[in-house]
């Protein structure tokens, strides 16, 4: 971590001009700069108590761009990751072994990479910029910085990651955090009902709701999801998610085993009664409402059949909740190459082929729509 904020200070710190139209040069894969750390501090670094180290900064002047982009203040963010307050570690939600720290403002999460996905994340950066700045609303995860740390010696190990926006900074309490994906084979939490708390990650036959969202909000969040889902389509992505964070607003929705009742006799969970009015205290907080931020929306509680096969999405019950949401698309770094396509043709001959997550970024792209436009409806009966 050490090695990580040593770098990132002097990264940010060598501020160069900005233009947003940037040269084709910039987005080159070779476009890096290796810098070296020697404990006793060389003519362009600091002295510092961790080992000799090399640091890598790749495209530079593209992320830089991208945080200008993304209204990122130079000292706010090398405060956010480099300041005093150490950066908390936490357990990776995936499958994917990475490690993930985030801020202790909560603002900017970094996640370690594999080799691969360094690869596929720098093939598509020039796609990925022109997206996001084409498209100010856009749901796909913020980057703000690609970096390597190489240490010195026989070890020679990298450490690769990313920076990037927390989709959860928040002044409302996260109830409850879905992720997405539209397939339903393996798509639910192995943990039993009375364990699920505000932290688990919950999945696609997890979710028990219908997202209601006033007409203006749902066209352009169809618009959005439909751009979106194009730019990942046409860079060849597949098995990414929407991640969705629930904020309950009514104080006396409480969650005994899963399920939602909203009298407050009934007996609470430990786990959320302690905080449900955090974030709702103060009359003078005015959070701006952005698409996938802060979102006032309310949700109607389903119900799935069990005489019939699994549904993704259940029956609307009529029961309504006051909800916030926060919500946006992560894992966008999974391309569809031959060791997924494997996983496809063994799956199906196992499975039926539109239920597992391993398939071509068309037929993906196609189904995520299907399944976030049944999750996600607009709300007939504006109040």
């Amino acid at each position: 971590m050490l090695n990580l904020q040593l770098g990132i200070r002097h990264a940010v710190g060598k501020q160069g001009p900005i233009t947003l139209d940037l040269r084709s040069s910039a987005f080159d894969p070779k476009e890096k700069v290796w810098t070296r750390f020697p404990p006793e501090g060389s003519k362009y670094t600091p002295p510092h108590s961790s080992c000799d180290f090399r640091w890598k900064d790749y495209c530079p002047q593209v992320f830089r761009t991208l945080r200008k982009l993304f209204k990122v203040d130079a000292a706010d963010y090398m405060l956010s990751l480099c300041g005093d307050q150490a950066l908390r570690e936490l357990s990776s939600p995936g499958k994917s072994g990475s490690f993930f720290y985030l801020t202790s403002n909560d603002q900017y999460m970094i996640k370690t990479m594999k080799k691969a996905e360094v690869k596929i994340f720098l093939k598509m950066l020039r796609a990925y910029y022109n997206h996001v700045r084409s498209f100010e609303n856009t749901l796909v995860t913020k980057f703000f910085g690609l970096h390597c740390v190489k240490l010195a010696g026989a070890n020679q190990k990298k450490v690769r990651f990313v920076i990037m926006g927390n989709l959860f900074c928040s002044d409302h309490y996260i109830h409850r955090r879905f992720d997405l994906k539209g397939s339903s084979l393996g798509r639910t939490t192995d943990k039993p009902q009375t364990e699920i708390d505000e932290y688990t990650i919950l999945k696609d036959l997890d979710l028990n709701f219908i997202f209601r969202l006033q007409k203006h909000w749902y066209q352009e969040f169809q618009r959005q999801v439909d751009k979106d889902c194009d730019f990942l389509e046409q860079e060849n992505i597949m098995d990414y998610s929407l991640l969705v964070g629930v904020h309950f607003r009514d104080k006396r929705v409480i969650m005994t085993e899963g399920s939602f009742d909203s009298d407050s006799s009934r007996g609470s969970s430990p786990h959320l009664s302690s905080h449900l009015s955090r974030g709702d205290t103060d009359p003078n907080r005015m959070c701006t409402i952005r698409l996938g931020s802060n979102m006032p929306t309310k949700a109607e509680l389903t119900v799935r059949r069990t005489d019939c096969e699994p549904q993704l999405i259940g029956e609307p019950t009529g029961e309504f909740y006051d909800v916030i949401l926060y919500f946006g698309i992560i894992d966008i770094l999974q391309d569809y190459d031959i060791s997924k396509k494997l996983e496809h043709a063994y799956k199906s001959f196992q499975y039926d082929p539109t239920s597992i997550s391993a398939v071509d970024p068309k037929q993906y792209s196609r189904r995520f729509k299907d399944f976030v436009y049944k999750a996600f409806q607009e709300d007939k009966v504006d109040s």
